[in-house]
């Protein structure tokens, strides 16, 4: 886990070599008018495409830490419920069985030792010198006193000689661990360590001893994040730009994969400029993703129009006919979970808006009706039919029943045009997420109204994602743009901003 004190980045952003820039507080930038992306120095992007370099083993291994760290900090400042959790392997895995074979071997061996006449201490003093050191490692700076009562306690050079001379006190040791841990423990963890005390087997007791020790160390690290993570939010977009700008350094090819994304973003936004002049508007207010498209003496689109499409386009993503841009890997997974979210909002909405149409709207509003349409056709159709009986209302007609199934089955086609219709509101409602200004300032579009707390939470995890995003890379993106996607756009094109 990356440390402030080891990788907090430096307060100015210039980099050797190029020209200094003034320096700037802590998410206290100077911004754009929509106040998403910093007022930062050009980064230092590649002038082309070079051959990847071929590093040493030590480079990458150094390349991968560093990504390492990098993504860490990112998830500790992007998932509040990032948290180190106990490793499980399933019973039958291979992981499993290798692990407890070798446990048991060890812990055979040390019985092994202790039941000899007379008994040999060896490995005994070995897990007792661990066992200290771990104690230790859980103290906090404030904990002298105790620090020096343990190292008292457990002063190796006095029991090595009690070993040595046959007088090793096993059970006083063991008491004397468990107390100090009973005190260092989180709360959670009173519980198991009173458990300890009733184990009368020292092997046993040892291997317990270990398990819990293993458990306060994670709630130690835990405690360690919870600590940091002000701290990390304060400083995350200077720190993770700093990281990707040497990332840069050493692999030039690092944003290949973006500046195609941002290509396809430009196209679309250009095609569809040139066949549509007149933007549309969602609730009356134009949608974000049409702010700007072109300037107005100019057919080439504006970067915050091309950047917006971008990131719209990811919820549509195909993971095996694309390559994610390098800029938004580490929020893969996030990004794919709220992409299949917004595909299951929009079959639930389908669904709901047919059986609106067919049944009539009262029938909507009836306790529990939502819920039980989660599935589809014939068992939308039977939880019609009870519900149309329950509330006193005829009967379905056979055509009818004909058409609300065939109507919701067709909705798992690309092409079916309610599928369609609801997702494009849906789009257009999480385009207005990308801009912090703009959140919440309409209502719901036309047959969203049954999902609007779903989709109010899925709006705001993608906004937050997107908002940090564009923070962190915005100045890659409109280098990339400036150079590579729109090199005729001119400066009251509003290429030198977001």
């Amino acid at each position: 886990m990356p440390h402030p004190g080891e990788e907090t980045p430096p307060s100015g952003c210039s980099a050797p070599g190029s020209v200094p820039c003034r320096p700037r507080k802590a998410r206290q930038a100077q911004e754009s008018h929509d106040g998403d992306v910093p007022s930062l120095c050009p980064p230092q992007l590649p002038t082309s495409s070079p051959p990847p370099p071929v590093l040493s083993m030590a480079e990458l291994l150094e390349t991968a830490q560093e990504v390492s760290k990098m993504t860490i900090a990112h998830e500790i400042v992007v998932n509040r419920d990032f948290k180190l959790q106990e490793v499980s392997f399933s019973p039958n895995s291979l992981e499993s069985r290798v692990k407890e074979t070798l446990h048991k071997a060890f812990w055979d061996n040390l019985k092994e030792q202790l039941s000899a006449s007379p008994p040999v201490y060896t490995h005994m003093i070995q897990l007792l010198q661990e066992i200290k050191e771990t104690i230790l490692s859980l103290l906090l700076p404030w904990h002298s006193r105790l620090q020096g009562q343990i190292e008292e306690a457990l002063d190796m050079e006095l029991i090595t000689q009690e070993a040595e001379h046959g007088a090793l006190d096993i059970p006083s040791l063991t008491m004397y661990i468990l107390g100090t841990m009973a005190m260092l423990c989180a709360p959670v963890r009173d519980e198991e360590v009173q458990r300890l005390q009733g184990v009368t087997d020292p092997v046993q007791l040892l291997r317990e001893i270990f398990r819990v020790l293993d458990l306060m160390k994670m709630d130690m690290v835990n405690f360690t994040i919870q600590s940091l993570r002000p701290h990390l939010q304060d400083h995350s977009v200077e720190y993770e730009q700093k990281k990707f700008q040497e990332l840069l350094a050493k692999l030039p090819n690092s944003l290949d994969h973006t500046t195609e994304w941002l290509h396809k973003a430009a196209a679309e936004v250009s095609a569809s400029s040139l066949s549509s002049p007149s933007h549309p508007e969602v609730c009356g207010s134009p949608a974000p993703l049409s702010l700007g498209a072109v300037s107005s003496s100019s057919s080439i689109p504006s970067p915050m129009s091309v950047l917006n499409q971008g990131y719209m386009n990811l919820l549509r993503w195909e993971p095996s006919l694309e390559k994610y841009p390098e800029t938004l890997l580490m929020d893969q997974a996030r990004l794919q979970e709220v992409q299949l979210q917004v595909n299951q909002l929009t079959i639930i909405a389908a669904v709901l808006l047919v059986t609106s149409s067919v049944c009539g709207s009262a029938l909507l509003s009836s306790p529990g009706f939502r819920e039980a349409l989660l599935d589809i056709s014939n068992h939308v159709h039977q939880e019609v039919s009870e519900s149309l009986l329950q509330l006193g209302y005829p009967a379905f007609t056979s055509d009818k029943s004909a058409s609300l199934k065939g109507q919701i089955r067709s909705i798992a086609e690309d092409d079916n045009a309610v599928r369609s219709v609801i997702e494009q509101r849906i789009h257009s409602f999480l385009s207005l997420h990308l801009s912090p200004s703009a959140q919440n300032s309409c209502s719901l579009s036309k047959g969203l109204a049954p999902i609007q707390e779903e989709l109010l939470e899925v709006g705001h995890r993608f906004g937050s994602m997107i908002h940090h995003n564009r923070q962190v890379y915005g100045p890659y993106y409109l280098a990339i743009l400036k150079k590579v996607v729109l090199p005729g756009a001119e400066p009251k094109a509003g290429i030198d901003s977001f």
